[in-house]
């Protein structure tokens, strides 16, 4: 696949997500003194699934360490450490409860280096976990990256895969300007081909992961995954889809974005969150305008409902490969008989190896 970032892929080799995001911080830890990480949890014998483990032990307790369950004070304190010159890594281990933080992160995060000029820089990162088909119900399941991505001043990333997980995380950690980094948690589990030496995958440049002339499908964050599988399944029908990764959802690529639309005529967004003033609809309206002919368009995102914990209806509430084909479908064969794959093909492997939040 086409690289969005600086990596040497010589020296790759397979590691999955969770691990890819844990030696993101251990090499830039090792490389910059001033980066340590903190949250609830982090120095746990699980480890955040994992993404945390070691680092105790490589790099002590004052660059490791654990929170009072305060995700108010406690970005109040990452904040204050990135003005003062440190790099801190706030973990969540659910992207719900920044919701409690929204004051720093919106009025004073995001606004710090504007309001005194550019005199002081907020190199701060916040790492945001997401995560479905684990019944946590409706407050501890949500996608909420669109409420970031309204703020100028903060930077918001959705990495599908691990080799994005480790180049977007070191991207943010040398940013000074603060950046969410939206994880989602099915995609812990998954293998890329990652750099061992460090790489950043630099902010505004999408990839596009599978050609097509027909349509153009849209995935944020976990959808990626999802909608390739859904293009898997278009290709056995004669539907030629192209997918494209934004991977930064603010700064947003659209360039990559309309240049396949331009061509293909057809978009479908697909969102890891409500379709309600979400990504999906940023991306729709900023088509919408700079395309010079008219576009059929479609967004899919979560049903206008809070999560359910039932596995039955969690099923009914996120897109999934058969939903977002069924959709493309639409959009590419206009007046054909409606077309759904089968349900025993629209299965991932990570979505059956997902053991729980914890």
């Amino acid at each position: 696949m086409p690289d969005a970032g600086k990596s040497d892929m010589v020296e790759a080799r397979p590691l999955r997500y969770v691990d890819a995001l844990r030696e993101a911080v251990a090499q830039e830890m090792e490389r910059d003194p001033d980066v340590f990480v903190f949250g609830l949890d982090v120095d746990d014998h699980k480890a955040i699934q994992g993404s945390t483990r070691g680092l105790l032990e490589r790099f002590g307790p004052e660059r490791v360490f654990t929170t009072p369950l305060s995700e108010d004070a406690m970005t109040g304190v990452a904040i204050g450490a990135a003005m003062a010159g440190m790099r801190p890594i706030h973990v969540h281990i659910r992207m719900d409860f920044m919701l409690l933080a929204m004051n720093q992160l919106a009025n004073i995060a995001a606004k710090a280096r504007y309001m005194w000029g550019g005199q002081w820089r907020v190199p701060l990162v916040v790492r945001a976990m997401v995560g479905k088909s684990w019944g946590q119900g409706a407050q501890h399941s949500q996608g909420l990256h669109s409420l970031f991505m309204h703020f100028p001043g903060l930077k918001v990333v959705a990495p599908s895969n691990a080799h994005d997980a480790k180049g977007c995380l070191i991207a943010a950690i040398r940013d000074d300007n603060p950046v969410v980094v939206m994880e989602h948690r099915l995609l812990y589990g998954t293998e890329a081909a990652v750099p061992t030496a460090p790489f950043t995958v630099e902010p505004g440049r999408a990839r596009v992961c599978t050609a097509g002339d027909d349509i153009t499908i849209v995935g944020v964050s976990n959808m990626v995954q999802e909608a390739i599988r859904a293009a898997e399944l278009l290709g056995k029908v004669g539907v030629a889809a192209e997918v494209i990764d934004p991977i930064w959802l603010s700064p947003l690529d659209i360039d990559t974005i309309l240049a396949s639309v331009k061509r293909t005529g057809r978009l479908l967004v697909v969102d890891n969150g409500w379709t309600m003033c979400g990504a999906a609809a940023e991306i729709l309206a900023a088509i919408a305008e700079r395309a010079e002919r008219a576009v059929q368009m479609r967004r899919i995102g979560f049903a206008p409902t809070p999560c359910p914990t039932s596995p039955w209806l969690e099923a009914e509430f996120y897109p999934n490969p058969g939903t977002i084909a069924a959709a493309a479908w639409d959009l590419a064969r206009p007046g054909e008989p409606a077309w759904s794959p089968d349900p025993e093909e629209t299965r991932l492997a990570y979505q059956t190896q997902f053991k729980g939040p914890f």
